[in-house]
């Protein structure tokens, strides 16, 4: 009896699993830009919360909120800046490095490939062929994936994450700002908290989509911190406000 083997491509076969090259780097930036629109929403939030309950005066609100979104969008960027550009020129460095040996050392190299299939469970004449095989193909992002777990194209941009983070604390630091200014003075403080806490169960769970995790606990996590924040600035500067410091 003939068996039919039916060859798919990983795309068909597995629709809802990334493949293609470069989605480390994808998921990086977008997990930046979810993380810095969280830091958005929930430190202007609440700095103007915390105004506004030690003064009715829109003025003080309006400044501490453009100071906090400014000033917050700048320090996002720059923390994602730097801290990228420590991973990329590692990974640069390790790239350079590894292009060396195979210039120099190319039997030596291909011999640690094999050895690394070997520890990983294939007999020594399957991994001395896979080594091989891949290093006929592309010697250099053979050894990247199987030696370091780096892929060329998934090195990070640092201008990219720096982008990402400063225009999602931006868009995400509007959101408090307006909803603090726009509504009656009698309503602007639970206005503002349900429209934080409501932002913040979105990038809750948009996080934990893009992470593929379960969305509730990741959601919980940010809107009881959030809330949490809120309540603790209101009510310190709602004392400040009674004690007449402000």
């Amino acid at each position: 009896m003939t068996r039919k083997v039916t060859v798919m491509t990983l795309d068909a076969s597995h629709p809802n699993e990334p493949h293609g090259a470069g989605f480390a780097g994808r998921l990086n930036w977008l997990r930046a830009g979810v993380l810095g629109a969280n830091d958005g929403i929930v430190s202007v939030a609440a700095i103007v919360v915390g105004v506004a309950g030690a003064t009715s005066a829109v003025a003080p609100i309006l400044t501490a909120g453009i100071a906090g979104l400014v000033g917050g969008a700048i320090s996002m960027a720059l923390g994602e800046y730097v801290s990228v550009s420590s991973q990329r020129d590692s990974q640069h460095a390790l790239i350079a490095k590894e292009r060396t040996e195979l210039a120099t050392m190319p039997e030596e190299e291909l011999a640690e490939l094999a050895e690394i299939y070997e520890a990983k469970g294939l007999t020594r004449a399957t991994a001395a062929r896979v080594a091989e095989e891949l290093t006929a193909h592309d010697a250099l992002t053979a050894h990247l994936e199987a030696e370091l777990g780096i892929n060329e194209e998934d090195v990070v941009s640092p201008w990219q994450a720096a982008g990402a983070s400063a225009l999602a604390f931006f868009i995400g630091a509007l959101l408090p700002l307006v909803a603090i200014l726009l509504p009656p003075e009698t309503i602007r403080v639970p206005v503002t908290f349900a429209a934080v806490l409501l932002a913040l169960a979105i990038t809750g769970a948009t996080s934990a989509r893009i992470g593929g995790s379960p969305w509730l606990r990741p959601t919980l996590r940010v809107v009881i911190g959030g809330a949490i924040a809120l309540a603790a600035t209101f009510i310190i500067g709602s004392l400040l406000g009674t004690a007449g410091v402000v």
